[in-house]
């Protein structure tokens, strides 16, 4: 029964290598969901801010969220406590 043992346990590790893959991909489908614009749309949006206030590039955040039938741009500035005006 050894031999036998050995086939079943390799169809289940098939199994579990294929669900792995089906979530990998369904992930990467899903980022791919937004829009071309949103990472220079971003980049546009930090150089605007830190015309006025020293912000890090992790403090803007843009994103595309769906709401029904609508899509909502959300985007969220992080400003330091000490937020320095720059010259």
């Amino acid at each position: 029964m050894g031999i036998f043992d050995f086939l079943t346990t390799k169809k289940q590790t098939a199994n579990v290598a294929k669900d792995r893959l089906r979530i990998i991909v369904a992930h990467e489908r899903a980022g791919r969901g937004g829009p071309d614009y949103l990472p220079m749309l971003q980049r546009e949006l930090l150089e605007v801010i830190r015309k006025y206030v020293n912000v890090d590039v992790e403090a803007v955040k843009v994103d595309l969220i769906g709401e029904g039938d609508n899509k909502v741009l959300d985007i969220s500035v992080a400003l330091p406590e000490n937020a320095s005006q720059t010259p």
